[in-house]
């Protein structure tokens, strides 16, 4: 499984160590984000890196990014966003934030 927990001080250096890298925005108290957690896991387990980020623990994150709603994803590629999408979705629909 390829699941890794971002805070502020190793989050540069994973995106730049992962060629493509899903980035989940999150918190304990959000039901979707709670929903969606399952398909992350079974994303991670088809060979995708998934990092998550507790936005209660790691806010200057969520304020760099703009982070204003949960779930949010970001998809990484070299280092740059290449697509996002906020709230719940499927995995089909998270896959094809991929492609």
């Amino acid at each position: 499984m390829s699941l890794i927990h971002l805070t502020n001080e190793n989050f540069d250096s994973e995106i730049k160590n992962n060629s493509l890298i899903i980035v989940d925005f999150w918190a304990t108290w959000c039901s979707p984000c709670r929903m969606l957690a399952p398909i992350l896991e079974e994303v991670a387990s088809e060979g995708y890196m998934v990092g998550k980020v507790d936005v209660d623990e790691c806010e200057e994150l969520a304020n760099r990014f703009n982070i204003r709603n949960i779930p949010t994803l970001l998809v990484f590629k070299n280092g740059e966003i290449i697509n996002k999408h906020v709230g719940y979705l499927d995995h089909e629909a998270l896959l094809a934030l991929v492609k």
